[in-house]
């Protein structure tokens, strides 16, 4: 495979723990992208279960919908889009935070923008050893009230042994201080994970039985104030390190701030099973680069047969 980033750009992310690029993603491609997204809220309904994404870990729950989306297409709304006696105080499409968790398998738009020989380039220049497209988020960071992302590291959410998760972020709009850019920790990446965020009951498959944090190491995570500001354009592609602590502000801005993100694992990897998100043997996962699609594979889980 062909290699797309220099050997700057490779020692830049190893010494940083992210990597900014600028114009990975072409204008029509990002286009593409929100307006399916858009698409996919219009046409969304959520019945009686309105799943309300809680981006501060201290207050987060994980209810059936948020963990069966691992092998779905859902739609979560904003901690804010709901007024005190439960009604939207604004249109349904000014209300969602994101969609989630799969719609880069499921969806012929997600799937060409994310499955990409550039990207699988990236990712091999970084040393992910055959990178399988895990999670996807489309984040829609409405205008006034798009919730802040606490500061976390990704490996929280998505752990392997040894640790391989590595997230692709796209700006699909600018990203700005005033509408909730990402911030990073130059070099956080070379401490420690802090926390894993792990499904309950005796199997880890009743998605009823809730989730919680086991904390691995007591030092908190940096402040905002310990951060570097990420301003990109729209088309920019940010690389981030599974254990790099980032953090976004609340937006309080009258414009949005489209993004998408696309985790990858190694194939080589340990797979938990007690992970938040698995996908069923129906939808396993592909790799990034698209080699043995017809044969696709599934990291090995921990602590379950082969």
């Amino acid at each position: 495979m062909a290699h797309v980033l220099s050997d700057e750009q490779i020692e830049r992310y190893d010494a940083d723990g992210f990597l900014v690029i600028e114009g990975f993603a072409g204008p029509a491609a990002c286009a593409q992208l929100r307006a399916r997204a858009v698409d996919i809220v219009e046409a969304f309904d959520p019945g009686e279960h309105r799943s309300v994404f809680t981006t501060d870990e201290q207050e987060r729950t994980s209810d059936r919908e948020f963990l069966a989306s691992s092998n779905g297409t859902w739609c979560f709304f904003e901690q804010g889009a709901f007024d005190a006696d439960g009604a939207l105080r604004q249109e349904t499409a000014l209300s969602i935070n994101k969609i989630g968790h799969a719609m880069h398998d499921l969806d012929d738009v997600f799937s060409s923008f994310s499955y990409t020989p550039d990207l699988a380039g990236v990712a091999a220049d970084i040393g992910l050893t055959d990178a399988l497209a895990l999670q996807s988020m489309y984040i829609f960071k409405q205008p006034h009230i798009g919730g802040e992302v606490g500061c976390h590291q990704d490996a929280t959410f998505l752990y392997t042994e040894p640790l391989s998760v590595t997230g692709f972020w796209f700006a699909i709009e600018d990203a700005t201080l005033d509408n909730g850019c990402l911030w990073a920790a130059p070099g956080g990446h070379r401490t420690g994970l802090r926390k894993v965020f792990k499904r309950l009951g005796p199997d880890f498959a009743d998605d009823d039985a809730g989730t919680e944090f086991e904390v691995l190491d007591t030092t908190p995570l940096p402040s905002p104030a310990e951060l570097v500001p990420l301003e990109v354009r729209a088309g920019t592609m940010v690389v981030l390190n599974g254990l790099l602590p980032h953090w976004s502000d609340v937006n309080r801005s009258a414009a949005s701030r489209h993004a998408y993100s696309l985790h990858c694992i190694s194939a080589a990897a340990e797979y938990p099973a007690w992970n938040w998100l698995q996908r069923s043997a129906e939808l396993p996962l592909r790799r990034l680069d698209g080699r043995d699609v017809s044969h696709a594979t599934a990291p090995r889980s921990i602590g379950t047969s082969a």
